[in-house]
């Protein structure tokens, strides 16, 4: 039995436009087909680079975040998983937009404990650094 790429290609432009941005010709359909596969693939790369960085100490769960997020647009699981993700993380309404208030918080921690890293090194001559 022979794969016939002809008829995958229509099936592909048919459901494009069915499920799409509603293409008005079949090449911009076929180009939407192009941008959707990269938007998978970056997303499943950094859902995979997340999952590898969970052991160790770093943002991997930020990371699978922010995969969930570009997936989201085009798998229906990644976007269940991300409404997931967002109720069991407290301050971030299901909606997904962070108040203000959380970023400029979070921002100031960030900024004390560089400082609060820096000026321990330094006083100390701590040798963790170069």
């Amino acid at each position: 039995m022979a794969f016939d790429y002809e008829e995958l290609n229509e099936a592909a432009v048919q459901a494009e436009f069915e499920t799409g941005e509603r293409e008005s010709s079949e090449d911009e359909a076929r180009a939407h087909i192009a941008v959707r596969i990269v938007r998978m693939t970056f997303g499943f790369f950094l859902v995979i680079l997340g999952i590898i960085l969970m052991p160790l100490p770093g943002p991997g769960g930020v990371i699978v975040a922010a995969g969930l997020v570009v997936l989201s647009k085009d798998v229906a699981w990644a976007d269940r998983a991300l409404r997931w993700m967002r109720k069991r993380t407290p301050g971030i309404p299901e909606d997904g937009k962070i108040p203000p208030s959380t970023i400029i918080v979070s921002l100031m921690m960030m900024v004390a404990a560089f400082l609060t890293f820096w000026w321990l090194k330094n006083t100390f001559d701590l040798p963790i650094i170069g």
